[in-house]
């Protein structure tokens, strides 16, 4: 009993001692304009349009990969005197 009694007054000074956390100060409002907006959503555009090339060609790297593991190519070179 006296264990736990000392783990509560334990916790409690801890809890006590911890200084308080304050949330940020949330008077201002977002300001920044529809140009700022327009700007940020073309840069997503811009990253996204070349993700496209990007996954097209890592796809027929691994479906070639894939495709090419039971077929050995036979190598044919000609001998001129």
């Amino acid at each position: 009993m006296k264990t736990l009694q000392t783990m509560i007054i334990t916790i409690t000074l801890w809890m006590l001692a911890v200084p308080q956390a304050f949330a940020a100060n949330t008077t201002r409002v977002y300001s920044s304009g529809l140009l700022v907006l327009a700007f940020l959503g073309f840069c997503a555009l811009v990253v996204v349009i070349q993700m496209i090339p990007a996954i097209l060609t890592l796809w027929g790297i691994v479906k070639e990969l894939v495709a090419g593991k039971g077929k050995e190519k036979e190598a044919k070179a000609e001998i001129r005197h």
